[in-house]
């Protein structure tokens, strides 16, 4: 097909590759968010009269047709096509005609893509606190299995006080929790329609946004039709923060990981399975997958940076510089991705050895613990501290499950709040749940079939 743009000449071959550059690669990611933007853009014209019942029955077959096609991998986009929208209307003129043709009738290409971005956005935000959830679970149950195996608590990564490993596993799954949370607030955000914003300015036809909005499954509309616009590259900024977060989170514990597996640790160990080799080396197990988490952390930030840098000084209405924004979007949601699971993997599968862990709990954790007994015998703090720092060499170590237990406060090794955290995680679980499977009968609803845009 003809480029959306087309007019009387030939658009020189350098200039093609570099406004499409590896865009039309990554469009193939959105070729079912454009089919269900689409497809309630065919009703919604149907509903005001520029398209006949027969003529948007025959646009829905084939959008039907095109996200089956996708589905196999059979729906390829060229770089003659640009994007996912030329190849789509390219498919729905050559099947049906006039039909096809009048499919773009109040669109730009400019709402277009921003439709099938907030589409997809939208499920990958569901998707991401999804798997996110998946890594807290798999926390929470460590913290279960483990709840008082004692583990020696660092400050300055030297030995500070007793702790447990389920204490430092509810760290991470609390904080896995809280940003799944920040997610989900973010998800009411994105959950608005910029379809019928056309080139930033609307148009004159009567289109019903509300009407398309519904038909997608959005809870309200992008009111403003300028702003629809100009919040492009600032919701892919905002998801990509979000991501950051979590993607920080798992870097720590990553780097927690390589250090209690190492030997002269032998706290934990994970399963060759999810460890490489040398190449010269025989008889290493190397944590690759934990050393590149600490990385794709720094990629998954690079890409937000990438985004924010794009957008921060263009003027009002579209740019096409936004399409640049598209790349780092799709990278750093695919990248934080895979990283949960991975990491998720990581902790279903890792081994607590809670003799090294017993042993590594010296006489020198106790330390403050020693404090706090002469405070509830009458002493003063200062001077209980100064006693015990004085006399080092003669505190004395105790059974360190015991001294789980005697920690009570809310949070603290003898009440950690796993049942809590449970809680918590199953209330978000159930939000999430729920709104996939609405997310599907929508599609469903618009597309036979289709259950969801991101697979």
């Amino acid at each position: 097909m003809a480029k959306l743009w087309q007019k009387n000449y030939t658009l020189d071959s350098m200039m093609e590759h570099f406004t499409v550059r590896n865009d039309y690669i990554y469009d193939e990611e959105l070729v079912l968010a454009d089919a269900v933007g689409s497809a309630a853009h065919a009703k919604g014209l149907e509903r005001i009269g520029i398209l006949t019942s027969e003529e948007t029955s025959l646009l829905l077959q084939g959008l039907s047709e095109i996200a089956e096609l996708r589905r196999k991998d059979s729906f390829p986009i060229t770089v003659s096509d640009e994007d996912c929208h030329t190849a789509i209307e390219g498919y729905l003129t050559e099947k049906h005609g006039e039909a096809g043709k009048k499919i773009h009738t109040g669109r730009s290409r400019n709402d277009q893509v921003q439709t099938a971005l907030r589409l997809y956005m939208r499920e990958a935000a569901l998707k991401l606190s999804s798997v996110t959830l998946d890594a807290s679970s798999a926390l929470l149950d460590l913290a279960e299995r483990n709840v008082d195996v004692p583990m020696p608590g660092r400050t300055h990564m030297q030995i500070a006080m007793p702790s447990s490993v389920a204490l430092w596993a509810l760290s991470f799954a609390e904080e896995l929790l809280e940003e799944t949370g920040m997610f989900l607030s973010l998800y009411h955000v994105l959950d608005q329609s910029p379809l019928g914003s056309a080139a930033s300015y609307g148009v004159t036809l009567p289109l019903d946004r509300e009407y398309t909005a519904s038909l997608m499954g959005f809870s309200r509309v992008q009111n403003n039709v300028l702003y629809a616009n100009n919040s492009r590259g600032k919701f892919e900024a905002f998801f990509l923060d979000h991501a950051e977060y979590i993607a920080l989170t798992l870097s720590k514990l990553a780097q927690d990981l390589m250090l209690f597996t190492l030997p002269e640790f032998g706290y934990f160990s994970l399963p060759r399975e999810l460890c490489t080799g040398s190449s010269i080396m025989p008889q290493k197990k190397n944590p690759d997958g934990l050393e590149l988490a600490r990385s794709r952390t720094s990629l998954i930030g690079s890409c937000s940076m990438r985004v924010k840098s794009i957008i921060k000084a263009l003027p009002s209405g579209y740019n096409r510089d936004f399409q640049d924004t598209k790349e780092p979007f799709i990278e750093g949601f695919r990248s934080t991705e895979e990283l949960v699971m991975i990491m998720s993997e990581m902790i279903e599968n890792l081994t607590v050895y809670q003799d090294a862990l017993a042993k590594a709990c010296v006489p020198e954790l106790y330390a403050t613990d020693r404090v706090m007994e002469k405070v509830l015998s009458g002493g003063n703090f200062r001077d209980s501290y100064r006693s015990v720092g004085l006399s080092l060499g003669s505190v004395e170590g105790e059974d360190p499950v015991s001294s789980l237990k005697k920690r009570t406060s809310i949070g603290t090794t003898g009440n950690p709040g796993i049942g809590k955290d449970r809680e918590w995680h199953d209330s978000m679980r159930s939000r999430v749940d729920d709104e996939m499977r609405r997310l599907s009968s929508v599609y469903s609803s618009l597309i036979p079939g289709l259950t969801e845009i991101i697979l």
